[in-house]
């Protein structure tokens, strides 16, 4: 299938922004949807509307079996082997908190040690600072290289008899860095240190397989995925997931209850209290089958060719200046131009139906590394074309010139 006719398939991108085609290169903050994840929603609502595991009439019956028909869907998606170790959640926050706080928190003592890296987004920041600073824990931080790599040899240097978890993107948000979590992995493994892993940007460009990858825990969110907000999940090795207590507590995550106390549900279950969002992962799953009905491969080589066609456009532009270079990165672009705010920027190239991302894109400490308040991102998907581009860069040009 050609890239035209996927971009069929997302009635958004048939809009005009201030009479112009637009330009969607925001796919680092959230991803535009197709028409089947849409449609799938819709369907739900109007057919199968209903709560689940909650009674034994048609509507909810079938609501529950495409509310667990999602889990499965995602557990094959990511390699998981069993549907069970898949908690569903409102997204990577959650997941990360439910981490924090069912597992790390009980065991985490004064003295002992959180590592995490210079390029995460404040979801893998703050959970662990919250806990650290009740309990007298340190959070330790691994350096990036100024091409925006991972510093390998110091992040391996700051494990120690007292850390208990290395917390690490899997690809920036940012910089795009693809992270090597496979061979971090068995460093973590060796040392009997726990490793999460943050998926969220790395879903939507490559395929992983948790059962390879040798993490412990690893956390998305749907909408960046081509699914409705409000969706994410956790995958956890079972045994993790066995001796984690309930973080959030209310109905159907428990076996029975009476105020001499509660018999807790087993995991999953037993972290899912109260109504999910049973509709969105009923999207959320849509999107994945609309995924793996494509040609990976491809749909990789062309993101791939237009991540190296936006990049060798912009280095041509004067006083531009990349944030994160690294090797081995999806195609998201992060930049500063002399004389030119990001967000001046940004709101002028809106004029031109033009959508990128301006700020510092939930990650203070990075901006910090680099020296600078804010930077514009331009991130792509597979339904971005060569000619939009062209037109990014033209455009752009514009804008600069207009604020010089």
């Amino acid at each position: 299938m050609t890239i035209e006719a996927l971009r069929d398939d997302f009635p958004i991108l048939r809009r005009e922004i201030h009479g112009k085609p637009l330009i969607y290169f925001d796919n680092a903050n959230t991803a535009q949807k197709p028409s089947v994840v849409i449609e799938a929603v819709a369907s739900f609502y109007r057919q199968h509307n209903a709560n689940v595991a909650r009674a034994v009439h048609t509507l909810s019956e079938e609501a529950t079996t495409l509310y667990e028909q999602s889990r499965e869907r995602i557990a094959g998606f990511i390699g998981a082997s069993s549907a069970q170790d898949v908690v569903l959640t409102s997204g990577t926050t959650m997941a990360i908190n439910l981490v924090a706080h069912s597992w790390l928190a009980p065991r985490l003592k004064a003295g002992d040690e959180v590592v995490v890296s210079q390029m995460e987004h404040h979801a893998n920041i703050v959970p662990w600072q919250l806990l650290c600073e009740r309990s007298g824990a340190v959070l330790r931080v691994a350096p990036i290289h100024d091409d925006g790599s991972l510093d390998l040899e110091a992040l391996y240097g700051l494990l120690n008899e007292r850390t208990q978890l290395v917390a690490l993107v899997h690809v920036s948000n940012v910089l795009g860095t693809v992270n090597p979590i496979a061979a971090i992995a068995e460093h973590t493994r060796a040392r009997g240190i726990a490793l999460l892993v943050d998926g969220s940007q790395a879903l939507p460009h490559m395929p992983v397989n948790v059962s390879e990858l040798g993490c412990d825990f690893y956390v998305f969110t749907g909408h960046k995925l081509f699914g409705p907000t409000g969706t994410g999940a956790l995958w956890a090795r079972r045994e993790l997931l066995e001796a984690m207590p309930p973080w959030i507590g209310g109905g159907e995550m428990i076996e029975s209850v009476s105020f001499d106390g509660t018999v807790y549900a087993p995991p999953p279950r037993r972290f899912e209290a109260g109504t999910p969002n049973i509709a969105g992962f009923v999207g959320l799953a849509a999107a994945i089958e609309y995924l793996q009905a494509q040609d990976p491969a491809a749909l990789a080589a062309h993101e791939q060719a237009l991540g190296e066609r936006l990049r060798d456009g912009l280095a041509a532009v004067p006083g531009l200046r990349f944030i994160g270079s690294a090797p081995d990165r999806v195609a998201v672009a992060s930049f500063v131009i002399d004389g030119a705010h990001a967000t001046d920027l940004a709101v002028l190239l809106d004029l031109e139906g033009v959508a990128v991302r301006s700020g510092q894109h939930c990650a203070h400490p990075l901006m910090q590394r680099f020296g600078v308040n804010a930077t514009l991102r331009a991130s792509l998907a597979f339904y971005n074309t060569a000619d939009e581009v062209d037109r990014f860069l033209v455009a752009l040009d514009k804008a600069c010139g207009m604020l010089g």
